[in-house]
């Protein structure tokens, strides 16, 4: 959520930055919005400050004997009109407060201005695209042919975008998340969190994701949410908390199962493990000072790129454009992968800087490291590190063999009692 403070002294660069979201969102709007807002708030203090004030002179007049008739109709008047302001008042904080709930996030000077994928800037690429003396096949080819993917169970009992995995490709996705967590806690300090997958409404408008997308989640007959990703878990740690200098940054991560319902993807890679409701992933948040979130997002990315050359996958890096990247984003940079099987690239990680657009919404805050009762809103960040399911499905594609077996790669031979290939399923 933006400041509505700062909406009104940089008009001009709010402007500016909506217009690079692709938003009709204008600050004129806004802050006549808010100007009618505190008018309102001081009418009804002016208000309340003349019946505190009449009913201390009914008090004294009472005392003195004196006859309280026009008072007391002065003061049943205010008494009257008191309520009409507080609810006019109301109305309009709801209304601004509902509008700046559904902005998107300013981006940072160095962002691409663009108003889709086609205006992202490509910044890094690691390894070569694999060569293959014989046609690679798409995962979920490979995975029927082994008999350890069913897509035809999974619908039978849960519909389309959902799979059954069997056997080794269970055990090698279960030895991808282990992998990550060890990588990611040793080598880059990340504490390892186990998260409800369950969540209040505060916490899903906490993120940014009520209550504009709403129709991207699930939610239960009861009222819980079902998390899209342990970002919702993690980042609300320190919701309605005033965290001490001294503790940052804190790094979390969480292995947990995400559920998405995909509602704008209709017809859109309905084919394997791409785009399913339920998958599971690695997720990264990082909670840090202003100073310092913006290193700390480079330091984010470098654990995320790590796991993909452990892995010995060829990827690229790119900055996603203002029209691409997440409303709650001030700077976001995608991970893709090569998949041989598609021969195309694929996104596998996304990691941002949300700036203090999320801390707003959950008025999570940091002690000044000057001491004194002085707060400030801290920044967080999240990334994948990485979706699980996709880390598989490359996998497969860039170690398949001939015969369409799966060599494992070397990294996560332990992780699967030594075992070096997964074959086709004999029983």
């Amino acid at each position: 959520m933006l400041d509505i403070k700062w909406i009104r002294e940089n008009p001009q660069d709010f402007d500016t930055a909506m217009k690079a979201r692709g938003t009709v969102f204008q600050a004129t709007d806004l802050i006549a919005l808010d100007e009618s807002r505190r008018s309102k708030i001081a009418e009804v203090q002016d208000l309340q400050n003349a019946k505190n004030a009449l009913s201390k002179r009914i008090g004294m007049a009472r005392g003195k004997g004196e006859d309280t008739t026009n008072l007391m109709i002065e003061a049943n008047q205010i008494s009257e009109n008191l309520p009409r302001l507080e609810d006019e008042e109301k109305e309009i904080s709801q209304k601004l407060e509902s509008l700046l709930a559904i902005i998107p996030n300013v981006p940072f000077e160095d962002v691409p201005v663009g108003s889709d994928e086609s205006a992202n800037v490509q910044v890094h690429i690691f390894g070569e695209k694999p060569q293959f003396d014989f046609t690679p096949q798409e995962h979920g080819e490979l995975g029927e042919a082994l008999g350890l993917m069913d897509f035809e169970a999974a619908a039978k009992m849960s519909g389309a975008r959902f799979v059954v995995l069997k056997g080794d490709l269970a055990r090698l996705e279960r030895a991808i998340g282990q992998f990550m967590l060890d990588t990611h806690r040793s080598e880059f300090g990340y504490e390892e969190i186990s998260p409800p997958y369950l969540v209040r409404d505060n916490a899903v408008y906490g993120v940014g994701q009520l209550p504009k997308f709403a129709e991207d989640l699930f939610q239960t007959t009861n009222g819980y949410w079902l998390i899209s990703t342990s970002e919702v878990s993690l980042t609300n740690l320190v919701a309605d908390e005033i965290v001490d200098y001294e503790t940052l940054p804190r790094r979390y991560m969480a292995y947990t199962p995400c559920f998405r319902s995909e509602a704008g993807s209709a017809g859109k890679d309905t084919k394997g493990m791409l785009r399913q409701h339920q998958f599971h992933k690695v997720e990264l948040v990082g909670i840090t000072t202003p100073e310092d979130s913006k290193a700390e997002h480079n330091r984010m990315l470098k654990a995320a790129q790590n796991i993909l050359e452990k892995l010995g996958l060829h990827y690229r890096t790119l900055v996603l454009s203002t029209g691409d990247m997440g409303s709650q984003s001030k700077k976001t940079y995608d991970n893709e992968v090569w998949l041989p099987g598609q021969n195309a690239y694929r996104e596998i990680s996304s990691t941002s800087n949300c700036g203090d657009y999320q801390a707003r919404r959950m008025n999570a805050r940091m002690r000044d490291p000057e001491g004194g009762k002085k707060t400030k809103f801290v920044h967080t960040l999240n990334g994948s590190g990485l979706a699980i399911g996709r880390t598989l499905l490359a996998i497969m594609e860039n170690y398949q063999e001939a015969d369409g077996s799966i060599r494992i790669p070397s990294i996560l031979q332990p992780y699967m009692g030594g075992q070096t290939h997964i074959t086709k399923r004999t029983s």
